[in-house]
């Protein structure tokens, strides 16, 4: 009636299970995907997804594809990914995918079905101590004794996956507490704890200081990396905004790839291992160095002790471990990324740049060695395709369709790294941290559900790509347009590489011995099955990838012994970097040197 008080909660009201508390909590995060697979552990999960479309839940054949979906998806998205597995080998096959997020700082809530509460500790049923195995590869992980903790836990997982440092949290939940409802009707609104709060403002003193760096630098180099990507779309707007300022040339990371465009006269290319030779030696002379959400990498660095030798160096990362972590640097700067850099543009102002002719001079000379050169056919064979010149016909064939580019690991990453360029983030998914070969291809199911109308092209290795080749039936269960271009040389290639180049070619275990038909493993999956053999043979077969509609698996057969330069050797510094055949020392036999 009116002017009479609301009526208080009818006690009447169904009540909440955990698993439909965690559920809507989903919801309220703004989840629409989850990748998953089913297990007794998670069964109430499962039985409250059941005919909620709501939340789309994306079955993979292995929780491994699992992980790495949502990491694509997180990925090409900014998004957090979300993963729901079931306890013991459910939880362990998630591992790899949840140490590779983080490594490459990749944002993941992982949700794991534990043993009853009252099992835990005594060796039961699929049980594994979830907590003490990802202790050590997560931000922070939990284990949910009691129903009412699990909308404050879930907030509070989301919010540490996605601000400061993005990351994998794991939260595992007894199968008991899923099925069970809180004992006080108030816990379902208890606020989450907000305990982490990252810094994302820098000092004013700082930005001051390092914009007077910049601005007296006779040979400055922006570094950057994956944080900027991580930052969002605006960070790289402003890095681009920054070098216009300052002039300065721009190299990346393996992970921070599209940052900055790479038709841009000041890009250098990516810089470490198998980078570019202007980009290394930039490194090495420059005066001062900017690093912008990079860490330091031993794959970047190269020998510390003649890492960019008496360069002032100005480190920027939201991560306060992460600096001083490797290479003592002269102005660490504690903030976002995207934050810092705005803030430096602000204090920039007006001010005219140096004038770097000298520096860009030197630079063109290094630039000039061509270290991406390579040979287009062989001698013997002149109608073998090189790999270098695929993934370079696959860009030029795909990039106006602004593709979003996957990758596996091992020779065909580094030239997917060396010869596709990007032009935006969030285009380019690859493991670098970690490393993790059957990465890319569940990396582009996640992408290609994320964005259902986009070209997504995994560049595989043969050998890679049969890590995780069974997602190719959750693939054809949701009829996802997925490409993979395998570049196929039958050989694990970067183990032979090493092998050829510091075991004095003995080839242990690196052949690819009884390789499947990829064609007919096409067929078998309702794919589309393509396979490339000669050069002539090469742009037809990219357009036909292209246009076919549904995923289509392209087995390119390439040069088998062609080796990925420039490189610099393990431990080596940047200014002993191989760029040729020729500078190679021992026993390359002549075959491996006519196809390098």
């Amino acid at each position: 009636m009116p002017g009479q008080p609301d009526p208080a909660p009818s006690d009447t009201t169904p009540a909440m299970s955990g698993a439909a508390i965690l559920v809507q909590c989903l919801i309220e995060q703004g989840v629409e995907f989850v990748f998953g697979y089913p297990g007794g552990a998670v069964l109430p999960i499962y039985d409250e997804l059941f005919g909620d479309e709501r939340i789309r839940h994306i079955l993979v054949r292995h929780e491994a594809g699992a992980a790495h979906a949502a990491e694509g998806y997180a990925r090409a998205t900014g998004k957090p990914g979300v993963v729901l597995v079931t306890s013991g080998p459910g939880a362990t096959n998630a591992i790899t995918g949840i140490a590779d997020a983080w490594m490459d700082s990749i944002p993941l809530v992982v949700i794991t079905g534990q043993v009853p509460t009252a099992l835990i500790g005594t060796d039961a049923f699929q049980e594994a101590d979830t907590i003490g195995i990802t202790r050590h590869c997560t931000k922070h992980n939990y284990l949910v004794k009691d129903p009412a903790d699990l909308a404050a836990t879930i907030e509070e997982a989301f919010r540490i996956a996605t601000t400061g440092r993005p990351g994998p949290v794991v939260i595992d939940i007894p199968k008991n507490v899923q099925i069970a409802v809180p004992s006080e009707r108030r816990a379902l609104v208890r606020p989450g704890s907000h305990r982490y709060a990252p810094q994302t403002v820098a000092p004013a003193e700082q930005i001051i200081e390092a914009v007077e760096l910049i601005a007296a630098a006779q040979r400055p180099i922006f570094y950057t990396g994956g944080g900027i990507i991580n930052s969002g779309p605006e960070a790289s707007a402003l890095l681009r905004q920054l070098q216009d300022m300052t002039g300065a040339p721009v190299t990346s990371t393996l992970m921070g790839l599209g940052a900055f465009p790479s038709a841009h006269p000041d890009w250098l290319g990516m810089l470490g291992m198998h980078g570019t030779y202007e980009a290394n030696m930039a490194m090495n002379q420059c005066d001062v160095m900017v690093c912008i959400g990079a860490r330091f990498d031993d794959r970047v660095t190269g020998r510390l002790d003649a890492f960019s030798p008496g360069s002032k160096k100005i480190h920027i990362d939201i991560d306060r471990s992460s600096i001083n972590k490797v290479v003592p640097v002269d102005l660490g700067i504690l903030g976002d990324c995207g934050t810092v850099l705005a803030q430096m543009i602000e204090a920039w102002g007006t001010r005219s740049a140096q004038n770097l002719g000298e520096w860009k001079a030197r630079i063109a000379g290094w630039r000039a060695r061509e270290c991406l050169a390579y040979p287009e056919r062989s001698a013997k064979n002149p109608g073998m395709i090189m790999p270098q010149h695929a993934v370079e016909r696959l860009y030029a064939l795909t990039h106006q369709r602004n593709p979003i580019i996957t990758t596996e690991v091992g020779q065909h990453q580094m030239w997917a790294a060396q010869h596709f360029g990007f032009a935006a983030p969030n285009r380019w998914l690859t493991s670098g941290g970690l490393g993790t070969m059957g990465y890319g291809f569940p990396a582009a199911v996640g992408a290609q559900i994320a964005h259902p109308n986009r070209l997504v092209v995994c560049i595989a290795g043969e050998a890679s790509l049969q890590m995780n080749i069974q997602e190719m039936g959750t693939v054809s269960q949701y009829r996802l347009p997925v490409k993979i271009f395998i570049l196929n040389n039958e050989w694990m290639g970067m183990v032979r590489q090493w092998q050829e180049l510091t075991y004095e070619s003995r080839y242990s275990n690196s052949y690819s011995d009884s390789l499947p038909d990829f064609v007919k493993l096409a067929a078998a999956y309702g794919w589309t099955g393509l396979r490339i053999d000669t050069l002539g043979e090469l742009e037809d077969g990219i357009r036909q990838m292209i246009e076919t509609p549904g995923p289509v698996i392209v087995d390119c057969r390439v040069a088998k012994l062609a080796n990925c330069f420039p490189m610099i050797p393990s431990g080596a510094a940047h200014t002993d970097m191989i760029l040729q055949p020729s500078d190679v020392t021992g026993t390359m036999d002549d075959e491996a040197k006519a196809l390098v």
